[in-house]
């Protein structure tokens, strides 16, 4: 079983990277079958305030899985939170990644900045990439949209 094939089952699951997969929020049973196919780290950028049906966090240190989460609140979304979502995104190329929100629509958001900076994507692809993840709102379009171009120039 691949990691992709683990978590298939959650909402908007997609291959974004070869090891990266993206979506909304896993069962602890996605996760065990997650860390059982290789993966090695959770990337959540959920507000810990958001109702989850388990405990994340404890699941995940239970596994054995390494978890970091970077919170997207709908108008609080700033340069410096993409920030810190790339840079664990950057030095986890190697690893297999969870990336997941509650529904993929933040993870397309940021992802658009790597998409474009560091896999060289154009911007319509870019954005269509996004919106296979999940994306489906024009403020986290904006919002990486808005990064991506700053840091083109």
């Amino acid at each position: 079983m691949t990691a992709f094939d683990a978590l298939s089952g959650i909402a908007n699951a997609g291959q974004a990277t070869a090891t990266m997969i993206t979506g909304g929020q896993p069962t602890a049973e996605q996760l065990a079958a997650f860390k059982a196919a290789g993966g090695a780290l959770v990337l959540d950028i959920r507000d810990p305030m958001e109702a989850r049906p388990f405990n994340e966090p404890a699941k995940l240190a239970e596994l054995g899985l390494e978890y970091v989460n970077v919170p997207v609140v709908a108008g609080q979304v700033n340069e410096a939170v993409l920030d810190r979502i790339l840079e664990v995104v950057r030095k986890n190329q190697e690893r297999q990644i969870l990336f997941h929100c509650a529904s993929g629509n933040r993870v397309g958001g940021a992802l658009i900045p790597h998409l474009m900076l560091d896999l060289g994507m154009e911007e319509e692809d870019a954005i269509a990439q996004a919106m296979r993840i999940g994306l489906r709102s024009p403020e986290m379009m904006q919002w990486g949209l808005g990064y991506a171009e700053g840091r083109r120039k």
